[in-house]
């Protein structure tokens, strides 16, 4: 019997003109010559309308075709309205499979529409329902089919009792058939005269195969004499199993990011009828070598990644009857960071909570998340385990690697501080812990309020700590970094960090690359100008800022020996890093021979003098430059990307030598994946910190030039405008701090208000 999975609903649809019989049954069941054409006079409700269906296709992966959307613009950029309404729907009506008239009395009928009934065995297809709603009706539509699996949707939309099905009653419910109400669609009809809804029908079986649908708006709404249904005879075409054979560069069997797409843009396998291991969130799937996809005949192509450290392919196949049901893939490096010694980790992916689903599990198992961090080629994945299903998933906490870890791909689940009672004062990423509960605690609620008292618990233990999606809560308006605005601290970034950073062992990294770049680097700035040391470390934040894949912002760690995950938050914490978008790389910074992450990242002068600095660059920017990202705002996403770092239309980029906040030298990088050395020569007058970076593509962590014993005191205005930011903080945490935790925490702002004092005067 047909198991009903997860319903996340995607279209797809075939498109084809509307039939002459199809237009004789709409004239005798409207009542009139082209009564198919619903008197929806006003273009405005309807044209948001078919941009949220749009929305919701291209958002699921399902878009409608290119001469379909070509037509909805131009019907929308109408000037007279009740063409547009026209336009709009010879534009959808070759879509619609059942066209819905809901009289004054709010009496439904039914009628077939013009699409071609044509399924998939073991897959969905979607179809639209045109509603002409005379009653103006804000109800739910409902649909009903005696043809549905496992479970009877009744005709005002519930589920039926369950019952013991005959043999026939398991041949007849060979269907899955309900309407979309995910977001950005909705569950209530509009009232709008016209609008068009979406029918997801899931078969279970090959060839022809009769349904029965009907559809009401409430009980005792639907017509007599069965004109709320209709008989539709499909046709599924059967599924062939293909199976795959992917190796990687050097010819080992490995796992990949496969898109699997048909002539029509439909993905494979279906998104709405995925289940772990495939995520229906993602267009991709990953598969390992020997693995398999069902694949109907038809047209497709594939996309085959490995992460951005591969060069992307594509491949067209063709599935037949008699085809032999196997295809061949191998990956091509464009560069292998981990063969110079740079291995690269995301420090902050989950494996429940956000997009995840909650069933049939709380989130999704360690098979799953490997699977996605050796599909991006992560040579580090942190599954951090928070507040969503945090009782379940914290089952696979150890202090260890995953057993699944290999010796290139390590996986390890530590914990984010979400969800619990101080993520208003910012969320913290705790790596490397050997206990993963709060002493004389048992559930989340028992946590401290506020974060220097978790920070300090997880330091003892030797963990590696910092603030996750740095830039929230520290929105500014400008694009100057640092910038001197004063932000809200009314996030859930690194608000509390301000005053975390002045104690010491408290604090050792801010995480970057999810948030918009001069957000979460200006607090870094600032700190930096001033004496502090924090590190910098990159997080994609998987599968809430972005779901798309992990990795999309890595750190890459300088190691001297294998791969632990000891020995790579040690990396972390010491510096010997730098943060990437994968297609961007800064390796090697040294200056006057001091490798960065090396000596204390720290180079001694005994008076002012020249410094010699080092680095290899390399970088892959795309043959054709995106233009929409010109005029992005860099607090738009993507964020950080490559694409954003492109010098006009060519395929060079910059690469800046920062000197305590400010680029002092640029060099253009040919981006064509070439590893180049790249050398700079600059006086230091005074104590600084100096880094390389390519905007909102790459960044590393700093080397501190030390003159004449002196610490770095570069900024005065950073450090008044860090005293104001310590009283800003205290304004938007204090109320949610807990009376009993009130007099530790005006001690630490008391003790942040002091150190900032002094600095600026030192700075003076």
């Amino acid at each position: 019997m047909y198991l009903r999975c997860v319903s996340i609903f995607l279209c797809a649809f075939c498109a084809l003109g509307q039939t002459s019989s199809t237009t004789e049954r709409s004239r005798s069941w409207f009542g009139g010559a082209n009564r198919s054409r619903v008197s929806a006079k006003a273009l405005q409700p309807l044209a948001q309308q078919v941009r949220r269906l749009q929305a919701a296709l291209e958002l699921l992966g399902q878009p409608l075709g290119k001469g379909t959307q070509d037509a909805i613009d131009r019907a929308i950029a109408e000037s007279d309205e009740a063409s547009g309404v026209k336009q709009l729907e010879s534009a959808l009506d070759p879509y619609v499979l059942a066209i819905v008239g809901i009289n004054a009395e709010s009496r439904v009928k039914v009628e077939r529409g013009a699409v071609p009934a044509e399924l998939v065995q073991g897959g969905s297809r979607y179809f639209l329902v045109k509603v002409s709603n005379q009653a103006g009706v804000t109800s739910p539509l409902a649909v009903a089919s005696p043809n549905n699996g496992n479970v009877y949707i009744t005709s005002d939309g519930a589920e039926a009792p369950p019952m013991v099905l005959t043999p026939a009653d398991v041949r007849d419910r060979w269907a899955q058939i309900s309407l979309a109400i995910s977001p950005p669609l909705g569950r209530n009809l509009s009232g709008f005269p016209l609008e068009y809804q979406i029918l997801d029908i899931y078969s279970r079986d090959a060839g022809d195969r009769s349904a029965i649908i009907s559809f009401s708006v409430g009980q005792g709404t639907q017509d007599l004499g069965y004109r709320n249904e209709l008989t539709v005879l499909f046709h599924a075409k059967p599924a062939h199993p293909i199976t795959l054979h992917i190796l990687d560069e050097e010819g080992k069997p490995t796992i990949a990011s496969l898109t699997f797409r048909d002539s029509h843009d439909r993905l494979y396998p279906n998104p709405a009828k995925r289940l772990a291991p495939d995520l229906y969130f993602q267009p991709q799937v990953y598969r390992a070598n020997g693995e398999s996809i069902d694949l109907p005949p038809g047209n497709y192509t594939v996309a085959l990644a490995g992460g951005p450290e591969y060069q992307a392919q594509t491949k067209e196949f063709q599935v037949t009857q008699d085809s032999p049901g196997e295809l061949a893939f191998q990956l091509k490096r464009w560069i292998d960071p981990s063969k110079l010694g740079w291995y690269s980790g995301d420090t902050h992916v989950h494996a429940a909570g956000c997009s995840h689903y909650k069933n049939p599990a709380e989130g999704v198992l360690p098979a799953d998340m490997m699977r996605q961090i050796v599909g991006e080629k992560l040579n580090v994945g942190s599954v951090l385990t928070w507040g969503p299903d945090y009782y379940y998933q914290k089952q696979f906490f150890s202090s260890h690697d995953d057993p699944l870890s290999t010796t290139c791909n390590r996986m390890h689940y530590d914990l984010e501080v979400s969800g619990f009672p101080s993520s208003h004062a910012g969320h913290l990423v705790l790596l490397g812990l050997k206990d993963q509960d709060y002493p004389g605690t048992k559930t989340i609620e028992d946590w401290p309020t506020w974060d220097l008292p978790i920070l300090k618990w997880a330091h003892d233990q030797g963990a590696v700590v910092g603030f996750a999606h740095s830039g929230w809560g520290l929105q500014v308006a400008d694009d100057k970094i640092p910038s001197f605005q004063m932000p809200g601290f009314d996030g859930i970034g690194a608000n509390e960090y301000i005053v975390d950073v002045t104690q010491p062992n408290a604090v050792d990294f801010l995480s970057i690359g999810d948030t918009p770049l001069v957000w979460e680097l200006s607090s870094w700035y600032h700190t930096l100008n001033i004496g502090f040391r924090t590190r910098i470390v990159g997080e994609t934040d998987f599968p809430c800022i972005t779901d798309a894949r992990v990795g999309q912002a890595r750190s890459y760690v300088k190691l001297d020996g294998p791969l632990t995950y000891a020995s790579w938050l040690a990396g972390l914490k010491a510096g010997r890093s730098y943060v990437s978008d994968g297609r961007t790389h800064l390796m090697d910074f040294t200056l006057n021979g001091v490798e960065v992450g090396t000596h204390h990242s720290e180079v001694t002068l005994p008076s002012p003098g020249k410094v010699h600095a080092t680095v290899r660059v390399a970088a892959l920017l795309d043959t054709l430059p995106d233009q929409s990202m010109k005029t992005r705002p860099y607090d738009q996403k993507p964020y950080w990307t490559l694409e954003r770092a492109r010098i006009g239309n060519s395929n060079e980029i910059t690469a800046e030598l920062v000197v305590n906040g400010t680029a002092v030298a640029r060099k253009q990088v040919v981006a064509d994946g070439t590893v180049r050395d790249l050398a700079f020569d600059l006086p230091i007058e005074k104590s600084s910190w100096v880094a390389i970076r390519v905007l909102a593509a790459a960044h590393t962590n700093p080397i501190f030039v030390t003159v004449a014993g002196k610490p770095v005191r570069a900024s005065q205005a950073s450090a008044e405008w860090a005293l104001t930011a310590v009283h800003q903080c205290w304004s938007q945490k204090s109320a949610r701090i807990a009376a009993a935790e009130q007099n530790a925490a005006r001690l630490a702002y008391g003790n942040a208000e002091e150190v900032y004092k002094r600095l600026a005067e030192e700075c003076r």
